[in-house]
């Protein structure tokens, strides 16, 4: 037995040349990725079929040494070889190496048919095992990066890296931003997070940091092969938060105020935490909840981003396009929004104080005639009459 096993090996040896050549053409004649790829690459590649053949003498040699013969058979190949041929293609390779093998050994014995067939599993299996941990490690390295990402948005630290690390995590988003905060105390689906929001066409980054749970959510590019096909429409990222929610504890849910790109998503990510430290004053408040809408409890809260938002979005655009409106918009306000006590006090018909107040709606946006916008438009004139004048109120003018 062990003469012709001595036998065998001298006659593998003696033919692994020949088999090598023969594989290196019968890969060339029926994979096409292996002819379009450079040389280098090429080269590599028929180095890793050279080192199977090889292994599979040393393996017939002494069977025992399956475990690290098999990975050899890789060990062998650059890393940027992992990264350039899919686990398929590296099956496919494997199935042309150990065709060539079985066509040329097995008709010689029954024995050699079979180490054949063993040692292909082997080497099979040694090669998911190789894509496998490659995919592990980079599933490690791309969940350290997209915490690091987060957590820069979330501090407001971002640096010249910032874009190239959103670019190294595949992020797919290609215009505004927004970020969602709340919080989770189970264990999170981020897959399930991953696919509901690409069902909505948004790209999400998750950050989780203890109890609390941060989603950065970002228009994706969409792609058309008709150039003049109309966009489909995109869904509200309130709509999306909408969806999400159930990913979420109980509590608070807070969206931040939609930015221009994920690089400016900290001012979202700013509004986003300071409306969760407030969301809870206000008795009315939706899950979940724009932060722009809890402007007044941010700002009594001494949030200098939600007051310069009141002065921006509504006290300056008011002063701006007319001082009448503003000035009926205070009388209003501080008559208990009542239109008949706003047209005595300013000597107006209550119509003219209806049309007034429909184009302070038209300007800024916000209808004085609900309660909670009112709220939040009394807000508005109180922090920007303070940063004009102090805390004198503006002197309505004699008639």
């Amino acid at each position: 037995m062990e003469r012709s096993k001595e036998r065998e090996l001298s006659w593998l040896r003696t033919i692994a040349g020949e088999l090598a050549t023969q594989t290196m053409a019968r890969l060339e004649e029926t994979l096409p990725w292996y002819g379009e790829m450079p040389p280098s690459r090429r080269s590599a590649v028929g180095l890793v079929a050279q080192t199977g053949i090889s292994s599979f003498i040393q393996w017939y040699e002494d069977p025992s040494a399956t475990p690290w013969i098999a990975s050899d058979v890789f060990s062998v190949a650059p890393r940027e070889l992992l990264r350039s041929i899919s686990l398929q293609e590296t099956l496919q390779l494997i199935r042309v190496v150990v065709s060539v093998v079985e066509e040329r050994v097995a008709s010689r014995s029954e024995e050699l048919r079979e180490a054949i067939l063993h040692y292909s599993r082997d080497v099979a299996f040694a090669a998911a095992d190789v894509y496998a941990r490659a995919a592990e490690a980079r599933g490690l390295w791309d969940a350290r990066l997209e915490a690091l990402v987060v957590d820069s948005i979330l501090t407001g630290e971002s640096d010249d890296e910032l874009p190239s690390r959103i670019a190294a995590l595949g992020w797919h988003g290609a215009g505004e931003a927004a970020v969602l905060v709340g919080t989770s105390d189970r264990s999170v689906d981020v897959d399930q997070i991953r696919r509901t929001a690409r069902h909505s066409g948004a790209d999400v980054l998750v950050g989780l940091q203890g109890t609390r749970l941060v989603l950065v959510l970002g228009r994706m590019a969409q792609e058309s092969k008709d150039p003049h096909a109309m966009p489909p429409a995109q869904v509200p990222f309130l709509e999306i938060a909408e969806r999400l929610v159930d990913f979420f504890a109980d509590g608070p849910l807070v969206l931040g105020p939609t930015v221009e790109n994920l690089v400016s998503a900290s001012r979202s990510a700013r509004a986003a935490l300071a409306g969760i430290a407030v969301a809870r004053s206000w008795r009315g408040a939706t899950r979940p909840v724009g932060a722009d809408d809890l402007l007044p409890e941010r700002a009594l809260a001494g949030d200098g981003l939600a007051r310069r938002t009141l002065i921006e979005q509504i006290y300056e655009p008011l002063t701006a396009h007319s001082g009448e409106l503003l000035e009926t918009l205070w009388c209003y306000l501080d008559n208990g929004r009542s239109l008949e006590a706003t047209a005595r006090e300013l000597f107006v018909h209550p119509n003219t104080v209806r049309y007034r107040l429909k184009k302070v709606s038209e300007v800024i946006g916000w209808n004085a005639t609900g309660a909670r916008e009112a709220l939040i438009l009394q807000a508005a004139l109180i922090v920007g009459s303070i940063a004009q004048h102090g805390a004198k109120r503006p002197v309505r003018a004699k008639r």
